[in-house]
């Protein structure tokens, strides 16, 4: 197989192509078609599905480190919704004095009795410098709490806990009024994104688009580095750190490497996700959410380039079904569908065929050698 080509057969290349047809098809559908064809897609449909996008980018990153590097993040949400809280600190300037009290500050802040913008807001009035905070503020706590938890070889279920810990005090941080990032509320009633309506026809397209090509470019990043040197000893450390780092490896610089990288990943889902919400508030980073995203890596298949997008997709999807059906019952149904998956299709949703295939040859062998004792019997 050519190494330099990111995928493993034939069947990535033709999922990876209808992907990418859904992406650039899907928004033009929009202006194509006239509102009242069966053709048409509104432009709410392409905000909830440029969600699901951003939600499969999260999967992704949270599969990078579970996956393969071995590493259970339960605070994946904690950098998505970071990065969601950087591009939000934009769209809430943007803002201006069309919010309810008519000020140039955002409205909590003049309930509040802010009399100026604080000064750690100032620079997010560049749409650039949001963009490129929602992915160093995510990959500086990643650093920060990796180096922290790396060195004292934190691993397992204590890393899991650790890192739900995280999350858990950076939420009860973000429900604080004077954390100045609008409280149990947080940040809403957006207008304009790049000087144009964010509720417009052609920003949700382009919103859309943009993550769709998140995505993708997401997806090539992390092939090619699945099959680099760095990727053959960041699965050697999933399999057996001890055994790595008595090769003379460093698996410490690996670990925070790889954590910082998935961080700054989910921090840019974020960054497009919250325009497409037109919220972001703590909620976003509650533990729960990050269960979630366990869930979807898990239903798609873990440790697989295609499962955890798929996996994104058809949860966030059932979810949105059960919860106009069965509202009262979706975490019922979430948890039966976590418990099947772990019980009978331990290889997610892209390990089901094959799985399925070694069970026919396996009885089919069965069978065979049965006859071959009754032959000799005989």
């Amino acid at each position: 197989m050519n190494r330099l080509l990111p995928f493993d057969n034939k069947v990535e290349q033709i999922i990876l192509g209808l992907l990418t047809v859904f992406i650039i098809i899907f928004p033009m559908l929009n202006f194509m078609f006239p509102e009242g064809s069966a053709l048409h897609v509104s432009s709410f449909q392409l905000s909830v599905w440029g969600k699901y996008l951003c939600y499969a980018v999260l999967a992704v990153s949270l599969n990078l480190l579970w996956g393969y590097t071995g590493l259970l993040c339960l605070g994946q949400c904690l950098f998505f919704a970071l990065g969601g809280y950087a591009f939000g600190m934009y769209l809430m300037l943007m803002i201006g004095d069309l919010g309810s009290y008519k000020s140039s500050l955002p409205d909590f802040m003049v309930f509040l009795g802010y009399k100026e913008l604080p000064i750690h807001w100032k620079p997010f009035y560049s749409p650039w410098f949001a963009i490129f905070a929602a992915m160093w503020v995510p990959g500086l706590v990643a650093f920060l709490f990796g180096v922290l938890a790396f060195r004292s070889r934190i691993k397992g279920v204590y890393f899991s806990i650790l890192t739900q810990a995280l999350t858990y005090a950076a939420a009860l941080l973000f429900f604080r009024n004077d954390f100045t990032f609008g409280g149990n509320n947080g940040f809403t009633d957006f207008k304009f994104i790049f000087s144009h309506d964010i509720n417009s026809d052609g920003v949700s397209r382009g919103l859309f688009w943009a993550s769709g090509i998140l995505l993708i470019g997401v997806y090539y990043l992390i092939a090619w580095l699945l099959q680099s040197k760095f990727g053959l000893v960041q699965r050697a450390i999933r399999d057996s750190e001890n055994r790595v780092r008595f090769s003379g490896y460093s698996t410490t610089h690996y670990k925070v490497f790889i954590f910082v990288l998935s961080a700054m990943i989910a921090g840019l889902a974020g960054a497009l996700y919250v325009p497409q919400s037109g919220i972001i508030n703590p909620s976003e980073m509650w533990p729960t959410k990050g269960l979630d995203i366990v869930v979807w890596v898990a239903v798609g298949g873990r440790g697989s380039k295609f499962g955890p997008i798929i996996g994104a997709i058809l949860i966030n999807l059932l979810k949105s079904f059960a919860t106009r059906v069965y509202p009262e019952s979706w975490l019922i149904i979430l948890g039966f569908v976590f418990l099947f998956v772990v019980l009978f299709m331990p290889n997610g949703v892209v390990g089901l065929w094959a799985q399925l295939k070694s069970k026919y040859k396996f009885f089919q062998g069965s069978n065979k050698s049965d006859g071959a004792v009754l032959s000799n019997s005989n």
